[in-house]
């Protein structure tokens, strides 16, 4: 870039052996990594005296208590949230509950829409579903598909897995131990059940129950629901009336529990790069 100076920013190609350097040595003076829990906490343990902000993921939720502002926008948001990226993104949804007065008509419009997305070469502007990034990580959501199923949940559109490609998946009413449903899944891959509509609060503790914090989103025209949403969901941010799966530069985007440490944006990174000083001088 030209107006950075000459050194200021460098791409270094590298093994993850070598790179291990960018994570042990002193000279380097904040450590940021985005990636997988079981990696990141790793490199915390040896970076040190450094500052460490890492991202690291999450099995986002996604509470629909009301359709707003109706059922199409809803369904659509739901959509781009769970199967962009072909689920690849930390903030995918991976944990959809439906208030029980609008469940039917939600699963119906969902599953119709979902069933009907194009699958296959990326570069083609009219397919959604693409590869995930490798064949042992589709396997390894098959699998989770298939434990999934053989706990009591219920395939409703997709479910199999051709080489790379695994199709856009909605499971329902997945056993909560279930991997697809208590891990990250990083993949199309969406678990779908409904909740008593009176009892907010319930909905609202099933959503802390994971490991993860990253986002969770929660569509409601009701401020009491909305604030109680946002005081309660253990998470580093709280969108409401549309999915998690959305952030802009500006914000402090990060997360709590198995999701990371610390908070990513412009401001938040000057922050982190910055060791603050003071001079005190007496008038002697």
């Amino acid at each position: 870039a030209p107006l950075l100076p000459e050194g200021a920013f460098s791409i270094l190609p590298c093994t993850r052996d070598a790179a291990d350097l960018l994570t042990t040595d002193e000279r380097f003076k904040l450590l940021t990594f985005t990636g997988s829990p079981s990696v990141g906490w790793k490199m915390k343990s040896r970076a040190g005296k450094k500052k460490v902000v890492l991202e690291l993921g999450g099995n986002a939720a996604c509470v629909v208590d009301e359709l707003v502002p109706n059922l199409e926008a809803v369904v659509s948001q739901v959509i781009h949230g769970a199967f962009y990226q072909s689920g690849q993104s930390c903030i995918s949804v991976q944990r959809l509950f439906v208030n029980d007065s609008i469940y039917d008509v939600f699963r119906s419009a969902l599953v119709e829409q979902v069933s009907a997305l194009k699958a296959g070469d990326p570069s083609d502007p009219e397919v959604f579903i693409g590869p995930v990034i490798s064949e042992k990580d589709a396997q390894r959501m098959a699998d989770w598909i298939e434990e999934a199923v053989s706990e009591g949940g219920k395939v409703l559109c997709g479910g199999k897995r051709d080489g790379v490609m695994v199709e856009a998946t909605i499971i329902e009413n997945v056993p909560h131990m279930c991997k697809a449903f208590s891990e990250e899944v990083f993949g199309p891959v969406l678990c779908i059940e409904k909740y008593n509509g009176s009892d907010f609060r319930s909905i609202i503790d099933l959503v802390n129950d994971s490991d993860f914090g990253l986002q969770a989103g929660v569509f409601t025209n009701n401020f009491n629901k909305a604030f109680y949403a946002f005081e309660n969901i253990e998470v580093g941010g709280v969108v409401i009336n549309d999915v998690p799966s959305i952030r802009v530069d500006s914000q402090p985007y990060g997360g709590v529990k198995s999701a990371g440490l610390g908070r990513e944006g412009i401001r938040y990174a000057i922050e982190d790069m910055t060791e603050m000083r003071v001079m005190l001088m007496k008038n002697a």
